[in-house]
């Protein structure tokens, strides 16, 4: 029986967390949210829906998930596959039987839920957002040929490829630094494509001019990194 654990970042998402967690599929064995320093309801809500929550001060997306992993990683009984979601509500839980579709059906690697222009509701992603995914894609495709159209944080890897790619980025770059060191260490992967609709609440990135800077500049510098990284 292939066991699944699923790492949601939170921060104050009192008002989604509940319904991403409801909706998430029972064959998943735990949902595990990581509170990032949040001050509202968000610990409580997840708990009450039966999700188990962590607490992690550092703020960062990237710290959140290491959170979740380090929590893993103590565990007797390792999971097979770990599938990252987000808080928000703007992905559908419920197609996480799709993102795992791949890694049970033809063995790859890394799955990547593709937001794709006709699959997303109406002003669910920014442009800075649709711009900056069109950059990092396009600058992976040139300088690794790789095949990504989108940094989707709904996505699910194999375990132990997810261990090997020693993920180090605390904050924004976690998604492409993933991805760039799938490439490196030639994972198979594929993008499914994904319903994509508002999020519920602010963003904490896209929604602030400061926010998306330091995406931006951070994606860019991971890409950048290893295009000359021998």
């Amino acid at each position: 029986m292939t066991k699944i654990k699923v790492i949601i970042p939170a921060y104050n998402e009192q008002d989604s967390i509940a319904n991403v967690i409801n909706d998430i599929p029972k064959l998943v064995d735990e949902v595990i949210v990581v509170s990032n320093n949040s001050t509202d309801l968000t610990e409580t809500n997840a708990k009450n829906a039966g999700a188990t929550v962590l607490k992690e001060s550092n703020k960062g997306y990237g710290y959140a998930c290491l959170k979740g992993m380090d929590y893993i990683a103590k565990q007797t009984n390792k999971p097979d596959i770990i599938v990252f979601l987000d808080g928000d509500y703007s992905d559908y839980p419920e197609e996480l039987t799709k993102i795992i579709a791949p890694i049970l059906d033809n063995n790859t690697d890394f799955v990547i839920g593709a937001r794709v222009k006709n699959l997303r509701e109406e002003g669910s992603m920014t442009p800075q957002q649709i711009f900056g995914n069109w950059l990092a894609t396009t600058l992976m495709s040139l300088f690794f040929g790789a095949k990504f159209t989108d940094l989707g944080p709904f996505r699910a890897i194999k375990y132990d490829k997810l261990l090997a790619l020693n993920m180090v980025d605390k904050t924004y770059g976690w998604t492409v630094e993933m991805q760039l060191k799938a490439l490196k260490q030639k994972l198979t992967y594929i993008e499914v494509p994904v319903n994509y609709r508002n999020r519920i609440g602010v963003s904490k990135v896209s929604g602030t001019i400061k926010g998306s800077i330091f995406a931006g500049v951070k994606i860019l510098t991971w890409i950048f990194k290893y295009s000359f990284k021998k």
